[in-house]
Formats: structure tokens, C-alpha cells, sequence
């Protein structure tokens, strides 16, 4: 599915736009800084749920709880987050911590503690305060709302080095009914495309089954962030949720899967999801400018993702990039080293559509009108390796002094 054919993003829209949910935040004091830090998501009843984590066989107590609840169960009432403190490594207690959390939440919405997930993202190895969670969580239950001020407010808790909150949603006439679809994210660093370090929360009004929907949101994720890499490193807390109340439906029969329904949903889904992910490109930890990079011709779809994705990790293609330097031979290497069966005489590069090499030698270029792109905020690299009809898209940025200032200061 090409970017092209999705519809318009309204980063006015949060997670409560669609009908069916509300969120509540609180600041308990997980984060020194005082800012909130807890969080809870719910729908008016339990709902089809769906949900993918982290590939880091270093897991947080969060990531585990909420695969064992949707193991059980399909449908959920809601999710509860906190920042400010991963609950990871932290062994039989920060488990035991966790469902703590879930049973004080249950407690407060009315529901089964297994009706509800858990998101966590912060420093590692450190107990939680739980003295403080446990004030925080009854509060952030007790002001729960919709409208554009919960969303907002919902944004802003999940955050960690974040430098703003991110947001986006779409509405479509689904089967004569308008239907949004619309969630939150975080995450700036410790991401790699293996679900990137983020936390994301993703609601609609659509009545879809559970078994479709996570089709659904494992493809959108696929292109968007499992196609995002900001340090090549992935996290322990990984997780996007998402939730469908069917409120739009009134009762009526559910999308079908295969359906032109499905379809145009899934369209929307993908483009909040690809909104979200460049938000995060675009604030990323010490990023300037956003690189996307684009693989066409491979010998297969995995070589292209390999070669896309070394391109976009690699540390002296990023730092060409943030000193605005054309250095096509960072770029051509770093494919090269990726596993791929192609040479460089069937390869060509463009920077920005200015074409810098091909064939196996650089191509005299208009150095003013290249230095223009390479001055740019977005800056878009295309490879052809030439051997096929293979394709793969990675987005990261670049990096600057500042990433290496942020996380020297930030403990783990």
C-alpha cells in the first residue's frame, strides 16, 4: 500500500475522537520532573482488542502482562501507562507491581483486572514507587474524559525525552457512516525496526472482529514503525494497542475482512500510523532532519529491507546527512555490506531526485541545486540496486552532537 492512496491525517484528532472512549492522566511523581506520568485509556465496555510488543527478548513486566492478558482474552476495556520508569529488570517484584497496577485501575473502572493491558516506558532496572502509583492511578481513573483536552493530556503523559507530544487521526464514510480512527505515540530513542521504541495507543469507532483487526494493525505497524530506526537499538517496552468500540456501527454487522470496508479502514489506519511514526522520526533524539530511505530493485523484498535499513543505521551516513554532505559513497557501502547480491555497476543513487551515481561512478551533478536538497528538513535517498523487482522503505534522521549529549545525561 503506497502513501499516495492514504487520506488526510488531522493531528487535531487524539484517541478519544472516536466514539466509545475516554482518558484520564495524573501526576503521581514517577517522574522527578513533576510532569504527569500516568495515564489510562478506556472504553465505555470491553471492546476487540489488538496489539504488538517488542522482539527484544528483554521484555518489561508491562510487555509481559499484556501478552498474557490477550493471550486469554480478545476483547479489552482499556490500558494503563505510565513514563518516567520501564519496570523492566526488575524481577518477581516489578511483575508483582504490575498487576498491581491493573487491579487498581479494574478497581476503579468497574472491570476484570485481565480486561485491561499495560504500557510502560522509561529507565531501566529501578523499582516503581509504587506508594505514588498507587495514588496515581485512582486519579487518573477518576478524571476521565473525550475531547480534545483528555486527548491532549493523554499525549503529554506518555512522553519521556520527548521534546512534544504526538497525535493524529483520520475520519472516512465507512458504509455511509463516519468512522475515525486515532491514536497517540512516544518515543524519540532506542529505536531499530523491530517494533521501534515507542509507545502507541490507537482507537476507532469501527466494529471489527479481534482476529481482523490484528491483521490489520500488524500490517499497518509492518510499513510504519517496524520501517522506523532512529539509534539501531531496540527497546524492552515496546507496545501499540489498538482498541475498536464499533460505536459507529450502532449495533450493525461488523467489518468484514476483505472487504472494500476493510480495505479503506485498514488505508486509514496505515496513514495515522505512518503519521505517527514520522512525528517521532521528526523529534527524534538530537535529529535535525528527516531521511527517508528508499530501496527499489533488489533481488527480493528481504534484500531491499537489509539494504534500506543498513543505509538508514549506519552512523557515518547520518552524520553526512546532518552536515549537509552529498557523501554518496557512505550510502552505496553501507548497502553493499548488507547481505545483498547485487554490485555497484547495476546500482543508481538519487538525493533528493538529483542522481549521484550510476553504474559504478559518481554522476556530474548541479552541486547548487544538490547542496539545496541537501540543506533541506526531509531528505529523500533512493537506491536502485538494479537486480530485481525487491522493495523496502526505512525512515530515520540524522545525527547530531546533540544525541550523544542526551543520552550521556540520561540514566539507565
Amino acid at each position: 500500500m503506497s502513501e499516495t492512496d492514504f487520506p488526510t491525517v488531522d493531528s487535531r484528532l487524539g484517541v478519544t475522537a472516536p466514539r466509545g472512549f475516554r482518558a484520564g492522566t495524573a501526576a503521581c511523581g514517577i517522574k522527578a520532573s513533576g510532569r504527569p506520568d500516568l495515564s489510562v485509556l478506556a472504553a465505555h465496555a470491553a471492546v476487540p482488542a489488538a496489539a504488538v510488543f517488542t522482539t527484544n527478548r528483554v521484555t518489561g513486566a508491562a510487555v509481559r502482562l499484556s501478552r498474557e492478558h490477550l493471550g486469554r482474552r480478545r476483547t479489552m476495556r482499556g490500558v494503563v501507562a505510565s513514563s518516567g520508569n520501564a519496570n523492566t529488570c526488575t524481577g518477581e517484584q516489578g511483575q508483582a507491581d504490575a498487576r498491581e497496577m491493573l487491579r487498581l485501575a479494574a478497581g476503579a473502572l468497574g472491570c476484570e483486572a485481565e480486561a485491561l493491558l499495560l504500557a510502560q516506558t522509561g529507565v531501566i532496572g529501578r523499582p516503581l514507587p509504587m506508594e505514588k502509583v498507587r495514588a496515581g492511578v485512582p486519579q487518573a481513573c477518576a478524571v476521565l474524559a473525550d475531547g480534545p483536552d483528555a486527548d491532549a493530556a493523554f499525549a503529554e503523559a506518555i512522553l519521556t525525552t520527548d521534546t512534544r507530544p504526538k497525535q493524529a487521526g483520520v475520519r472516512l464514510d465507512l458504509a455511509g457512516r463516519t468512522v475515525t480512527v486515532a491514536g497517540a505515540t512516544k518515543g524519540v530513542g532506542m529505536i531499530e525496526p523491530h517494533l521501534a521504541t515507542t509507545l502507541g495507543f490507537l482507537t476507532t469507532d469501527a466494529a471489527v472482529a479481534p482476529d481482523p483487526l490484528q491483521a490489520m494493525l500488524a500490517r499497518a505497524v509492518e510499513s510504519s514503525y517496524n520501517a522506523l530506526t532512529v539509534d539501531g537499538h531496540p527497546s524492552t517496552s515496546d507496545t501499540v494497542v489498538l482498541l475498536a468500540s464499533g460505536e459507529a456501527f450502532a449495533g450493525a454487522e461488523a467489518v468484514a475482512a476483505g472487504s472494500p470496508e476493510a480495505e479503506a479502514l485498514e488505508r486509514a489506519l496505515s496513514a495515522v500510523c505512518a503519521d505517527l511514526a514520522y512525528q517521532i522520526a521528526d523529534d527524534a533524539e538530537g535529529g535535525t532532519k528527516v531521511v527517508v530511505v528508499r530501496v527499489t530493485g533488489a533481488a527480493t523484498d528481504g534484500e531491499a529491507r537489509s539494504a534500506a535499513r543498513a543505509i538508514a543505521n549506519s552512523p557515518l551516513v547520518k552524520c553526512a546527512v546532518f552536515g549537509g554532505d552529498a557523501n554518496w559513497g557512505r550510502i552505496v557501502s553501507a548497502a553493499g555490506a548488507a547481505g545483498i547480491t547485487s554490485g555497484p555497476e547495476t546500482m543508481r543513487l538519487s538525493l533528493g531526485g538529483v542522481t549521484v551515481f550510476e553504474a559504478g561512478m559518481p554522476v556530474r551533478t548541479d552541486a547548487d541545486r544538490l547542496a539545496r536538497v541537501m540543506a533541506g528538513h526531509d531528505i529523500a535517498v533512493h537506491l536502485d540496486l538494479g537486480a530485481g523487482d525487491g522493495e523496502a522503505r526505512c525512515l530515520t534522521c540524522d545525527l547530531s552532537p546533540d544525541y550523544i549529549r542526551i543520552n550521556a545525561e540520561y540514566t539507565t
